[in-house]
Parts: C-alpha cells; sequence; structure tokens
C-alpha cells in the first residue's frame, strides 16, 4: 500500500486512547475517552467529612448501599483546575472505562463505566448522561431499561426541604421504634432513604423534597422530564432517592433492568444498572474558590459482555456538525445524535450551547464539510437541513431519510 493511500485512508479516523468498543457509544454523544484521574492524598483529606451519608441504597436489599464515590469527582475536579479545562469549549464531557486509581470503596455492583460533565451546562447533560447510557446498556443486552429521578433542587431548596423534614420526624418521633429513632439521630436523610419496614411506614407522609424546590431548580427537573418524554424513556419519580445532600444538588437519578427476576442467556437479574447526580456544590465544599458545575453517571453492570472491553484506537472522523436553533430541536437533538449513532455517522456536537453564535463558533473550529441544522420550522416538521460547508448547496432531508442520506454523502466525500 502506498503511503498516500495509507494516508487517505488514515484521514477518515480520529485516534483515541483508553477506549474500548462499549466507550465508542459515548464518542458519538461528544465524550472524550480519558485516563481515570488519580486519587491524591488531597482528595481523600477534601473528602473525609463528606463521605458519611456518600450512598444510594439498592431497593431490592440484595446489594445494600451503592457509594457515590465523592472523592473521584473532588479528584476530577482538582484535575480541571490544574490543567486550566475551565478555558476549554464548555463543558468539558469525558469517558473513564475504569474507575479512578486509589478508589477504596467497593459495592456489590462492579464499576463498569463513567461517564462525566463538567463546566456550565442545563438540563440536557442530564438527558445526556441517560441517554448515552441507555445506548451503552443495550449493547450490554438490558433492553428494556427505565429511569427513577428525584429533584432535591439548589441549596435553598435542599435547606428548606431539611428543615421541614426535621419537624416532621420530631412530630412523629413517639411512634418510632428505637432503631428508626437512632437513624433520624444520626441524620433524618438517613431515616428518609431507609428500607426498613418501620421507617418506610413512617416516610409514607414525610415531606417530599420536590415540594420544596426553587422555580429554578424545578424549572431545570422539568426540562430533563421533557427530554425523556421526547426521547420515549419510561420514566418515575422516585421521592426516596436522595442524594449526598452535603454536595448534591438538584436532580438524583439511576437507570434501572424492568426485567431483573427474568432468567435469560446472560442472567440479567440486576436492578439498578446505573446511577447519577448532579453536584454543583462540591467545589465550593472542598474548598475551591470557583464552582465549577458537575453531573455524571455510573454503569454498575454485574454480567458484561467481554468483546465490548475490547481496546479500539480509532473511530470515524465526524463530516458533519450539528447545530439546534430552538427548543424544538433540542429537545430532537438526542434522538437525531441515536439515528445516526446507529448508523455509525459520528458528528460534532455543541448541545449545550443556547446561542447560535457559540455553535457557529465550534462549527468552524471544526473544519467539518458538512452541517446538519435543524431550527423550529425543521422540528415541527420532523426534518433537518444538510447544507455543505464549501458551497453552501443544501438539501431537506427528513428524520427517517438522514442516516442513509449521510451515509451516501460520507461514501462519496471519502472517494475523492
Amino acid at each position: 500500500m502506498s503511503s498516500n493511500n495509507k494516508n487517505k485512508i488514515d484521514s477518515k479516523f480520529v485516534a483515541h486512547e483508553h477506549l474500548d468498543k462499549i466507550g465508542e457509544v459515548a464518542v458519538y454523544y461528544g465524550f472524550t475517552p480519558t485516563k481515570s484521574p488519580g486519587i491524591t492524598k488531597v482528595d481523600i483529606d477534601a473528602a473525609k467529612d463528606i463521605l458519611d451519608g456518600d450512598y444510594i441504597d439498592d431497593e431490592t436489599e440484595k446489594h445494600g448501599r451503592l457509594p457515590l464515590h465523592a472523592e473521584e469527582k473532588i479528584a476530577l475536579m482538582r484535575s480541571y483546575q490544574e490543567q486550566g479545562m475551565h478555558s476549554m469549549t464548555q463543558p468539558v464531557m469525558f469517558y473513564f472505562k475504569d474507575p479512578c486509581r486509589g478508589t477504596q470503596r467497593k459495592s456489590a455492583y462492579p464499576r463498569y463505566a463513567d461517564l462525566e460533565i463538567l463546566g456550565p451546562s442545563g438540563s440536557i447533560a442530564e438527558a445526556t448522561l441517560i441517554q448515552a447510557a441507555r445506548s451503552m446498556l443495550i449493547e450490554e443486552g438490558y433492553a428494556n431499561t427505565s429511569v427513577e429521578i428525584n429533584s432535591i433542587g439548589d441549596r435553598d431548596s435542599i435547606n428548606k426541604f431539611t428543615r421541614e423534614l426535621t419537624m416532621y420526624y420530631r412530630k412523629v418521633i413517639n411512634e418510632m421504634t428505637p432503631e428508626c429513632r437512632q437513624l433520624f439521630k444520626h441524620d433524618p436523610f438517613e431515616l428518609l432513604t431507609s428500607k426498613i419496614d418501620d421507617a418506610v411506614v413512617i416516610n409514607q407522609t414525610a415531606p417530599k423534597s420536590m415540594d420544596f424546590l426553587t422555580e429554578a431548580s424545578r424549572r431545570h427537573l422539568e426540562e430533563i422530564l421533557e427530554y425523556l418524554e421526547t426521547l420515549g424513556i419510561p420514566y418515575t419519580i422516585n421521592n426516596s432517592l436522595i442524594g449526598n445532600r452535603k454536595y448534591c444538588t438538584e436532580t438524583v437519578f439511576a437507570i434501572v433492568n424492568n426485567e431483573p427476576s427474568l432468567a435469560t442467556a446472560k442472567n440479567h437479574t440486576q436492578h439498578i444498572l446505573a446511577i447519577g447526580v448532579r453536584y454543583n456544590g462540591l467545589s465550593k465544599r472542598v474548598g475551591m474558590k470557583k464552582d465549577i458545575p458537575g453531573v455524571g453517571i455510573s454503569l454498575l453492570v454485574n454480567e458484561n459482555t467481554v468483546g465490548l472491553r475490547k481496546t479500539i484506537l480509532k473511530v470515524k472522523r465526524p463530516i458533519a456538525s450539528f447545530i439546534q436553533l430552538s427548543i424544538e430541536s433540542k429537545l430532537l437533538s438526542l434522538g437525531v445524535i441515536e439515528r445516526l449513532r446507529q448508523a455509525k455517522i459520528p458528528l460534532y456536537l455543541s448541545l449545550a450551547k443556547d446561542r447560535l453564535g457559540a455553535q457557529v463558533s465550534s462549527v468552524e473550529r471544526y473544519h467539518t464539510p458538512y452541517i446538519i441544522v435543524m431550527g423550529k420550522k425543521e422540528a415541527v416538521e420532523r426534518t433537518v437541513i444538510v447544507r455543505e460547508t464549501e458551497t453552501h448547496r443544501q438539501s431537506i432531508v427528513t428524520l427517517e431519510e438522514l442516516p442513509g442520506h449521510m451515509k451516501k454523502i460520507e461514501a462519496a466525500h471519502f472517494r475523492k
């Protein structure tokens, strides 16, 4: 093979490190495969005061408490600061196929992969995490999943909820068993999330965190639910999903297996498949000077396909960038990405950006030969505009026809 032909073939691909087959899904959603940061003594010391309560209870009671790993998020934020990631295009999105080096705490479910988003981002960040994680789980054979979600709101919401919850428990303290009283004494949230029968009875009439959300927090949750509805992702509100109130904010969510009791070829009996939290309150909590918004999801899979962990070095280079110009098109954007992912058509994305100027700047930086544009009119008509960057020639393509249309464009482009 001549060197010219080799260079032409290589130009079709982007080289990656720390990527496996399952991580290729994450790349299609805009995540960068990255080596997990190491946890230092500084990170562990910073986490000491917040590790108490840093877990989610597994409601099946088979696996106990699933840690949220605050020390790993602290290590990631330290890397964000030290490496000047605030000057990069925001938000920054990472795929980690291994837990952070130095992680001490274990759970009944082995860590499978982590997706993290740091920097300014709105409700589409949670929607992106959920959609990408579900696509990864489908590859693993978990075809029937749903989302359980709750919101504890921002700091003002959490403080008000904590006061009301404490007042409620004090009113019913005479009805509590000694075990429930001990939980309440240690932390009202331990009693709230407990799965023991007596606690479950008391909590049936306990205040719910979503009743105390500020207007901004309520709007944030409603937007996430609108994304899920648009994507056709089934969800339920689970008021007992409560993150670590010392640093978790806004949303707590889990992806669960709807068929945990079915004996399949891979024995998929697991209930909780992934846990996600937003942690906007963490950076200042551990002494950092600036707020660093963050949200992430950990996939927890017991039985996994060996072939999907196979290392791959490169994926196809995107020949198109995607721009959305309205709320309506933003809601449909993740569905467009999934259609193209299934057809192996990668895109450059800037979904977290709302302003056209910011999206155009990203497109100019990528120098893609094509741009896919969806505005309000296109969203209503379920179409997109596919525009050739150099000539400005464009076509209107339906969402159903888009994967086939882009495959033809891609094949023609790389034949040149």
